[in-house]
């Protein structure tokens, strides 16, 4: 997650626990956004390739999720950080909620945390209509679908082949564009933003269901199998549970779908939802999805989160909706996940190092003169792992930007060139680096593993480990070599954290603060010449 490692202070219970995870994002400040930062994430060269009348503009960012790309990122990266990893083989679907992602975002990060490392040349998300009734399946065929990270473009292609398979399924703006309307469409545009953090660059197929019909359902998801069959795609579903029944009846309607999805059972399910044994909005192309996985050769189901609105902070359990998050994969794994080191980072080579310093510098050099950061051939194994990673820029020895990463969400290249844009140009504490100072700065690269949770202090190794603090809504991290650099000892180095996290200096020891640790390789340019 992007943030400010040295001065950051945490503790605002308003604020949701996700987002305070170790989403401290100092980095955004209250600059406005410009242009080129809502590109920052998508996919800017195909923008210019699709006319503006084509585009889909996100209806709900600004209200059911932020439409500021930085505290969006660090938002979904803290479920996604808070979100269990499960070793699960090729995915082939998933179901992902559809609510404002202060209530559903900690479920959906479930269903999306297992994609990190994937690719998808083509993403197919299927969700139901809210806000207009019509008898089809409508594929928007054209343009892309714009969230505050970019625009999605559409495999036009395949949305052809799929609706050239039944006269239910059309190419149409019905159930995604409502532009003589004052509300639009929410369940289809709400999963993009997750997919764009995971995936990064893909194409898009969007579906949305006027009609859920068994027919509709069997002859959708016969169109997508066949279309698709020879393309490495991923089928998500967008749907909610139950809406507005107390806590404990709720959870037993849904508890039906937990089982029918557990035991891919797309029949027992349908049936069901016919008989509104059940409840979910979406409930057609959960069937959809299930389905057109089997015949695209998923084997295996696994329901991996559910909950309600309820389970929220202050959440009102008098009328609950439910949330769940699954996935649809085939058992035998023969893809190689992303090496993720716990605890203690893996020693880059010097070769490795060079390479990264060369991409920190190259591409603060490029935006500093207004251009745009470069594409980079990187072949090496350990920078194509997912691992997060802060750039620091010193002048004349005094700090002038540090931003970085602490969940790796993108192979290690690529996170150290985007945090070392923002660093240069992004961190509010400092006014941007011009171009007259380029000669004049020093860049430090910290390299970081994956966090583990600890019980014992004794395993912190100061001027090795970073530490996260979290209790609450309240958390605070300190880089390895901040304790190294004060030259503080563990228990010094615990209570500054504490302090960081807004916590008193002594919630270290207390049973209800969970203490992370990581390590970071740490080295600047002097080192690797």
């Amino acid at each position: 997650m992007r943030f400010n490692p040295r001065l950051i202070k945490r503790n605002n219970s308003a604020v949701l626990p996700a987002l305070l995870a170790i989403s401290i994002l100092c980095a955004c400040g209250n600059r406005s956004k410009s242009d080129e930062s809502q590109k920052r994430d998508g996919s800017p060269e195909m923008e210019t390739q699709i006319n503006p009348e084509d585009i889909r503009h996100a209806a709900v960012a600004g209200s059911w999720y932020s439409d500021d790309p930085d505290l969006l990122r660090a938002e979904l990266e803290g479920y996604m950080e808070h979100a269990e990893d499960f070793d699960l083989g090729p995915i082939t679907g998933l179901v992902s909620p559809h609510a404002g992602y202060t209530y559903s975002g900690p479920v959906a990060a479930y269903a999306y945390k297992p994609l990190q490392g994937r690719h998808y040349d083509v993403v197919i998300v299927i969700a139901p209509s809210h806000i207009e009734a019509f008898t089809f399946a409508a594929i928007y065929g054209r343009g892309g679908y714009l969230t505050p990270f970019g625009v999605v473009p559409v495999d036009t292609e395949l949305a052809k082949a799929i609706a050239s398979q039944s006269e239910l399924i059309q190419i149409s703006d019905r159930g995604h564009r409502q532009d003589h309307l004052s509300r639009q469409e929410h369940s289809l545009e709400i999963q993009l933003p997750f997919l764009q953090i995971v995936l990064g660059d893909f194409k898009l197929v969007p579906i949305v269901m006027g009609d859920q019909s068994p027919q509709i359902v069997h002859e959708l998801a016969d169109a997508i199998a066949a279309a698709a069959k020879d393309k490495n795609v991923l089928l998500v579903a967008s749907s909610d549970l139950s809406h507005f029944h107390p806590y404990d009846e709720a959870n037993r309607l849904d508890s039906a779908i937990w089982d029918a999805v557990e035991n891919y059972d797309s029949e027992t399910l349908l049936n069901d939802l016919v008989e509104r044994k059940v409840e979910a909005c979406g409930g057609g192309p959960i069937c959809v999805v299930m389905e057109a996985c089997k015949k695209l050769g998923a084997d295996q189901s696994k329901v991996l989160r559910h909950a309600n609105s309820g389970d929220v902070p202050h959440g009102d359990k008098g009328q609950v909706v439910g949330y769940m998050a699954a996935a649809f994969y085939k058992e035998n794994n023969e893809e190689i996940k992303p090496k993720l080191s716990r605890g203690d980072a893996q020693p880059l080579s010097l070769e490795d190092k060079r390479t990264l310093m060369h991409i920190a510098s190259t591409t603060i050099d490029r935006v500093v003169r207004g251009g745009k950061a470069p594409d980079f051939e990187v072949t090496s194994e350990d920078l194509l792992e997912n691992r997060g990673a802060f750039v620091t820029i010193h002048k004349q020895g005094q700090l002038r930007g540090c931003i970085g990463y602490i969940i790796g969400v993108k192979p290690l290249w690529e996170t150290v060139r985007e945090v070392a844009e923002s660093a240069a140009l992004r961190d509010p504490r400092f006014p941007s680096v011009s171009p007259a100072e380029l000669d004049n700065l020093d860049l430090e690269i910290s390299a970081l593993s994956v966090p583990r949770i600890i019980h014992d202090v004794a395993e912190i190794q100061v001027g090795v480990h970073g530490i996260i603090m979290r209790r609450g809504y309240s958390q605070g991290l300190l880089l390895p070599q901040v304790a190294t650099e004060y030259g503080w000892d563990r228990e010094t180095f615990l209570e500054h954290t504490c302090m960081k996290a807004g916590l008193p200096t002594d919630a270290w020891k207390d049973s209800d603060t969970e203490i992370q640790i990581f390590s970071a390789e740490v080295f600047d340019e002097s080192q690797i010449k």
